[in-house]
């Protein structure tokens, strides 16, 4: 059982920066994909970002491209979420998800593993 721990959240003004972590309990971790999704208040939860394994293919959802980056460091079993430029409509509660045996994917039903989630809010 992969148990994924988040940290970095936290209150940014609109334009600022934090960087979203996540780690991995597994070392089976390096060889799958790692996703980012949110959840907005009311919101359904929705795809940001993945990366597969070898970290060669990344995805992102158009409303974070150019802002938002998605990193992983398999031999800290960690994968990253640099979040520069944030808006308002950027907050919400992020999760990390482990896909063991993807390459990476907006679909959330693809990730067996889900953290329990990190809060970000952006004030204007």
């Amino acid at each position: 059982q992969v148990q994924l721990v988040e940290s970095g959240g936290g209150l940014v003004q609109a334009g600022g920066s934090l960087r979203l972590s996540c780690a991995a309990s597994d070392r089976t971790f390096s060889s799958g994909a790692m996703g980012w999704f949110r959840q907005a208040p009311g919101k359904e939860r929705e795809f940001v970002a993945a990366i597969s394994w070898s970290g060669t293919s990344i995805y992102y959802a158009g409303s974070v491209k150019g802002r938002f980056t998605i990193s992983r460091d398999n031999a800290k079993n960690t994968v990253y979420l640099q979040m520069n430029s944030l808006k308002p409509e950027d907050t919400a509660v992020y999760y990390c998800a482990a896909d063991p045996t993807g390459y990476g994917s907006s679909n959330s039903r693809e990730y067996d593993y889900w953290g329990q989630g990190t809060q970000v809010t952006v004030s204007s």
